[in-house]
């Protein structure tokens, strides 16, 4: 049976995606299995649901360290550590990282994006969406790297924009595909089925189960 890859959520408030990739996770044949859920927010309101999920929990205040970043990254590592982390999933974690913590974690962090990357990078994505008149909007899954929103392109969702629509109204259904696709990318990464050619993913067929596997011809 594969090892499952223990996964780590970072969180700065209710954890929506969190959410969505727990219960994909509480599959025993998902590859990655949520090992801590971590917040910069005493408050955040995933902490307790994923306390309830009977996911440990950890809280780094970001606060304290005021602008002395890498201090803060490296009370989070210590937690990462403790609890045997190999991958991150970003979750709505509201802050930006800096070089050295995205270098060490390079091919091993996704964050996901309420918009069809490289479009509408930052904040307001959806107010800037229906402002810009795209008929097409959604979300993206990459993998981090020091540039905010700038990493390699895991997968991505697409709504139609419809007539009517107001900010609220896209949002929630392109937050309905960010919980579908969110897991799905996760997984292919925790399965090792992801491979970088440049700034292009390559998704590499999944090995077949364990019983099926090619005997040895001698």
């Amino acid at each position: 049976m594969s090892l499952r890859r223990r996964t780590a959520i970072l969180i700065s408030g209710r954890g929506s995606n969190m959410a969505a990739l727990l219960a994909a996770a509480a599959d025993p044949a998902y590859p990655a299995e949520i090992a801590l859920v971590l917040s910069n927010r005493a408050d955040a309101a995933g902490l307790a649901r994923a306390a309830e999920a009977g996911i440990p929990t950890a809280v780094v205040e970001s606060r304290p360290f005021g602008r002395d970043r890498a201090a803060f990254e490296a009370a989070m590592e210590a937690e990462l550590a403790r609890h045997g982390v190999e991958l991150i999933a970003l979750a709505g974690f509201m802050r930006v990282l800096t070089e050295g913590f995205t270098a060490r974690w390079e091919g091993r962090m996704l964050n996901i994006h309420p918009s069809l990357l490289p479009a509408f990078p930052g904040l307001d994505t959806h107010a800037r969406a229906l402002a810009a008149g795209v008929k097409l909007h959604g979300c993206t899954v990459h993998l981090v790297t020091p540039g905010v929103d700038e990493g390699p392109i895991l997968a991505q969702a697409a709504v139609p924009i419809l007539p009517g629509d107001d900010e609220a109204r896209l949002a929630a259904r392109v937050l309905a595909e960010e919980h579908r696709l969110y897991p799905a990318a996760l997984a292919w990464v925790a399965s090792g089925r992801v491979a970088l050619e440049g700034r292009l993913v390559r998704l590499e067929a999944p090995p077949p189960p364990s019983g099926e596997r090619l005997r040895n011809p001698g």
